[in-house]
């Protein structure tokens, strides 16, 4: 009996040896070099790198922005905010009042920052990641006149360059008009630049 035993227990043995090489090695080996092949940016976390070629930051993780003179992100409940390594929404239901607190908190802020009208959603509201690099066009456009002040330039020429940083949805119809906030402080920055004749 025992024999028999041993005997049907090896191929169970066997088998598991081999799917956790296959899957647990090999696969993954295999994927990784498809992926760093084919796609090699994404593969390594679409790194934006500076003229120095140092590691500003990623395009698809978003981060916090705080100065005036910059396009600042959306409320964040990862970590303390944008931390990559606790990406998490706050699970607040439209009925806590920790959530409508926050909220409230977050619509002063704006208004203390010279937004008057409706405020954007998404200005006052934390995305399911806690680190979307996104903002609509619309949370973008109310912050222009803070920024244009900030920085000396004018309002007309801010809001082009956010309107020339709008991505519109994939084939016309996947996903929503947005604006990359990491892409569009780049591009602040170098407008600043060219317009100093400087570097920061």
């Amino acid at each position: 009996m025992n024999k028999d035993f041993v005997t049907s227990l090896r191929p169970a043995i066997i088998l598991t040896i081999l799917f956790a090489l296959l899957l647990g090695i090999v696969y993954p080996l295999v994927m990784t070099g498809i992926g760093q092949a084919l796609f090699p940016s994404q593969a390594n976390g679409s790194l934006v790198h500076d003229s120095q070629g140092h590691v500003v930051g990623s395009s698809v993780v978003g981060q916090a922005f705080v100065s005036d003179r910059y396009f600042q992100t959306r409320p964040s409940a990862a970590g303390k905010g944008y931390d990559g390594l606790a990406s998490s929404g706050s699970n607040l239901g439209p009925t806590s009042k920790a959530l409508v607190a926050r909220v409230r908190a977050d619509i002063d802020k704006q208004r203390d920052a010279g937004i008057t009208g409706p405020v954007p959603i998404d200005l006052v509201t934390a995305s399911a990641s806690g680190l979307d690099p996104h903002l609509s066009p619309a949370s973008a456009l109310v912050q222009v006149k803070r920024v244009a002040r900030a920085r000396g330039l004018p309002e007309t020429q801010i809001r082009d360059l956010v309107n020339r940083n709008v991505d519109h949805p994939l084939l016309g119809f996947l996903g929503e008009d947005r604006v990359n906030l990491l892409a569009l402080n780049r591009q602040l920055d170098q407008l600043a630049n060219r317009r100093t004749g400087g570097t920061h």
